[in-house]
């Protein structure tokens, strides 16, 4: 049997697991007050942060990351104003630990309820996106459970100063540092220990590439929760408002092409193609995208953007840059069944006029988010009324879509008698 003894994600597993225990008993207040004192830190520590993100940034370039990479690595003023605003919606946010799931009364007296406790400990294993480390630690603190950090090793001195700021700020709350646990070591050799510490572990989530959540579906010993590969289309109906749908695609795949809710590609009726396309194009080509685009489409997008032949590969592809898929189809049945061969689970659009062409669209497509005249970079903890999230589930179980506070609890049964037994 393998062991984890003698590791660093081991050791940092066990820490976690008994530091769980005082945060799961924390109360609301201590847990907001420490997340203030997250939020609080983040604007205090702006410049040392921001010097140890330039040096990474400055490494990733060296090594010719590409940009959009380096995009996500990327700490600026907004952007740690943003995560300290987040840190402050979470903490606004109703606590999820003791809620009162439901209740019932038995024939024989006995109140049964279900109310909502913490996992315990959370295991989670990101690339190379800082801010990801102050969303997931303010969702664990608020939700109860103590959480090991793994970080991608090109930011991971960013990581590892913003999980630092985390530890002292849980402390200064009069909750154990402990319960935010950050693994130094950048040795590929500490995921496979961290995937072994089911003893200490209640769960782990990856949020990365598709390399990462294989590997960890493939060796945890606990339960995963995975997901975060989104291929994702909007498909443009035959009475779709034109203008709309221009708009609509060309935030879906431009405003930011480096998270996995951007669009890949982009379905278009036929009906609807010879009006849509030319402009569609210019608006893409004028944002810097190349158009990867089948016979019918490329005749029609004219010289707006750059245009290639698509690959059949390519439909399967989360392209994470300036480029996109495009196919004209014959109906609305052709986009379902493309959806259905293609898609990843994660979100879907369709643009339409047509309830009837929306309901199917809502009904058939199975996503953890589907939209209707909107664009799916809107699948977001923060734009779902959830703070922020731990990560974007694309399988059904236990949770689907924008990981939040209730999706890190569980429940346990109370019951209580006036001296029952059991006959």
């Amino acid at each position: 049997m393998t062991t984890t003894t003698g590791s660093e994600a081991a050791t940092r597993a066990a820490a976690a697991r008994d530091a769980s225990r005082a945060l799961g008993r924390a109360g609301t207040a201590q847990k907001n007050d420490a997340l203030e004192r997250v939020a609080a830190a983040l604007l205090a520590e702006e410049r040392a942060l921001l010097a140890v993100n330039a040096a990474e940034i400055a490494r990733g370039r060296e090594r010719g990351l590409a940009e959009s990479f380096i995009d996500r690595m990327q700490l600026d003023a907004g952007r740690i104003a943003g995560m300290a605003r987040d840190v402050r919606a979470v903490a606004a946010l109703p606590d999820p630990v003791g809620e009162l799931i439901e209740r019932t009364t038995r024939p024989n007296g006995l109140v049964v309820e279900r109310v909502r406790v913490p996992l315990g400990v959370i295991a989670a294993i990101y690339e190379s996106r800082p801010n990801v480390t102050i969303d997931i630690a303010a969702l664990c603190v608020k939700s109860g459970n103590a959480v090991v950090l793994r970080s991608g090793s090109d930011a991971h001195a960013t990581s590892a100063a913003l999980a630092a700021l985390v530890q002292r700020a849980v402390a200064g709350a009069g909750l154990p540092a402990e319960c935010v646990q950050f693994i130094e070591s950048t040795d590929r050799a500490e995921v496979g220990a961290l995937l072994r510490a089911q003893e200490s572990i209640d769960l782990v989530i990856p949020r990365g590439g598709a390399e990462l959540i294989r590997r960890v579906r493939d060796e945890a010993t606990m339960p995963v929760v995975a997901g975060g590969i989104g291929v994702c289309h909007t498909y443009v109906d035959a009475d779709a408002d034109a203008a709309m749908a221009c708009d609509v695609v060309v935030n879906a795949k431009t405003r930011r092409v480096s998270i996995c809710n951007a669009l890949d590609t982009v379905l278009v009726h036929e009906r609807i193609a010879a009006q849509l396309l030319p402009e569609l194009a210019r608006e893409l080509g004028a944002r810097g995208v190349t158009l990867h685009a089948d016979g019918r489409a490329a005749s029609l997008c004219g010289a707006g953007a750059p245009v290639v032949a698509v690959q059949e590969a390519d439909y399967d592809r989360e392209w994470l840059s300036y480029d996109c898929s495009v196919r004209v189809v014959d109906s609305l049945d052709a986009a379902l069944a493309h959806i259905e061969a293609h898609g990843s689970g994660h979100s879907e659009a369709i643009v339409t006029r047509s309830d009837e062409a929306a309901a199917r669209f809502l009904h058939e497509v199975d996503a953890a988010a589907v939209y209707v005249n909107a664009s799916t970079q809107f699948t977001d903890g923060g734009e779902f009324g959830l703070g922020v999230e731990f990560g974007i589930s694309t399988q059904k179980m236990h949770a689907r879509g924008p990981m939040g506070l209730r999706e890190l609890t569980s429940y346990k049964w109370v019951v209580t008698g006036t001296g029952q037994t059991r006959p």
